[in-house]
């Protein structure tokens, strides 16, 4: 069993060099050292600058206990792990009194970085935040910390994978209620283990493969396995290609839903930007082409982030400042989410019959498309009759095959609330409610490794039958991709599950 065990090492070792290879920041030792056996000590200020009722300040590493003693002036006991104590702080070097704060000592690995850590919770005051920190300074063996040191020390000791650190990002910026929901469910895990499951899968199915491709000839390998990691394999893919056809539902959610207003000059789009805003965020004037460039502005839309865009009136002009307005908005438009088409009431016909055939066709005149998703938004309703009113709701509800339309008044807010509403809709329907069914991809490089590994399970078909050696190799591609997600793949896992899940030489 030893001899079995040293030829599958070293057939897997020789084989999964690239993955390890790809992989070398997962392993990286936990501090870098200028010598050995060193590893500084880092503090930093954590509740955020700016005066406040109580700082959070953070110590974390081998010599956290002795700064807790140094400015809490205890001589060798430590307060019990994870209980707060109130207690006078003292600079060190002169004894001076700093503040008189809670204390708390989280001796590793039981804490956020997997170190021995100290807190101190003292008055948000600058001056006294400054003195505590200046304070740290002064002792041997710690330095401040550089900008996401302390989650960076939690990813290398095993604390938290990549996408944990990555939904901890998202819940420090999270600005609306639906990122905070899905920043919180990724920061949980979910995402991660639902990669590290694919992985775990992977890793199972190469295995096999390389167990069959050493050991079929000479050993008792079980029959059907390879047409197991074919079942697998095909079904890994559908689960891939399915969580990447996701409309960007995560990213857009994470970033924002790109929202562009659009239509001809003088058709309310500032004015409606500014009556959303609730402020005057762009310039209003009766005269045509007033805006020249795009104006943006971030909105919480029914809890869902929005950033919003005015953009140029779009027409044919001879100034070259205006065409270059033009130039742009029709580009955001094409980069658009959402299309917000306005449109100003008077140029509808006065003949009510002609209007299902001609708001398309206007939308295709004016955008060059009929943008999908699209708004579209008759403005300047407050110059028309109440009958007239009543008589356009009806021709538009009885018209098909037309995108949402919204009458709507910026100058007296009628219809406004409706707007807002549909406009709701729009969103959430692009961003999903990120706490129900399966979680969403949320960055680019998630996309990115994850079409990469539905690649190398191509590679892994094509070659199935031509040669299992570059087969394999697919399943390693894919494997070194889904790892690069989470932070998390080694050779060790594949030696582990051969012995699992084989009876080799019996």
């Amino acid at each position: 069993m030893a001899k079995m065990f040293r030829m599958i090492s070293g057939a897997l070792v020789r084989r999964c060099s690239g993955v390890a290879a790809g992989l070398r920041f997962a392993l990286r030792p936990l501090c870098s050292a200028p010598g050995p056996g060193y590893c500084p000590t880092i503090f930093a200020l954590s509740s955020g600058h700016g005066k406040c009722g109580v700082a959070v300040i953070r110590v974390s590493g081998p010599a956290s206990a002795s700064a807790l003693r140094s400015l809490a002036g205890m001589k060798q006991e430590l307060p019990a792990p994870r209980t707060a104590v109130l207690h006078s702080l003292l600079d060190p070097g002169r004894g001076e009194p700093l503040d008189r704060g809670l204390v708390l000592w989280f001796p590793g690995p039981h804490s956020f970085t997997g170190e021995d850590c100290a807190e101190f919770h003292v008055h948000g005051g600058p001056a006294v935040i400054s003195g505590v920190l200046q304070a740290l300074g002064s002792l041997p063996g710690l330095r401040p910390a550089e900008a996401g040191e302390f989650t960076r020390r939690a990813f290398q000791a095993g604390k938290l994978d990549l996408t944990e650190v990555e939904g901890l990002g998202d819940l420090i910026h999270a600005e609306t209620e639906a990122q905070r929901r899905q920043a919180l469910r990724q920061m949980a895990g979910d995402l991660g283990r639902l990669y590290q499951g694919w992985s775990q899968a992977l890793t199972r199915n190469l295995a096999h493969m390389e167990a069959f491709i050493d050991f079929s000839e000479d050993e008792n390998i079980e029959e059907g396995v390879l047409k197991q990691v074919d079942v697998s394999v095909e079904q890994l893919r559908e689960e891939l290609e399915a969580h990447l056809r996701d409309g960007r539902r995560g990213e857009r959610l994470r970033s924002g839903v790109q929202v562009v207003i659009a239509g001809e000059t003088n058709a309310g789009k500032s004015s409606l930007l500014n009556t959303i805003c609730q402020r005057p965020a762009a310039i209003v004037s009766p005269g045509a082409g007033t805006t020249r460039d795009v104006v943006e502005t971030p909105l919480d839309i029914g809890g869902f982030p929005v950033l919003l865009s005015d953009t140029a009136g779009l027409r044919d002009t001879g100034d070259s400042v205006e065409r270059e307005g033009v130039r742009r908005a029709r580009e955001r438009v094409e980069q658009a989410d959402l299309t917000v088409a306005m449109l100003d009431v008077a140029e509808v016909p006065e003949d009510l019959t002609r209007v299902p055939h001609f708001l398309p066709e206007h939308l295709r005149n004016v955008l060059g498309v009929i943008p999908r998703p699209c708004v579209l938004v008759l403005n300047k309703t407050d110059l028309l009759t109440g009958e007239q009113l009543d008589s356009l709701r009806g021709v538009l509800a009885r018209a098909a095959g037309l995108p949402p339309v919204c009458l709507l008044s910026c100058t007296t807010g009628d219809g406004l609330e409706h707007f807002l509403g549909v406009l709701q809709k729009q969103v959430e329907s692009m961003c999903g409610n990120p706490l129900v069914g399966a979680p969403s991809l949320t960055q680019a490089r998630h996309r990115a490794h994850l079409l990469r590994c539905v690649e190398a399970l191509a590679q892994y078909r094509h070659y199935r039958e031509l040669d299992l050696a570059l087969a394999a190799e697919g399943l390693r591609l894919g494997l070194t991709s889904l790892g690069r997600i989470t932070g998390r793949v080694g050779a060790e896992q594949i030696l582990d599950l051969i012995f699992k899940d084989f009876c080799i030489g019996k």
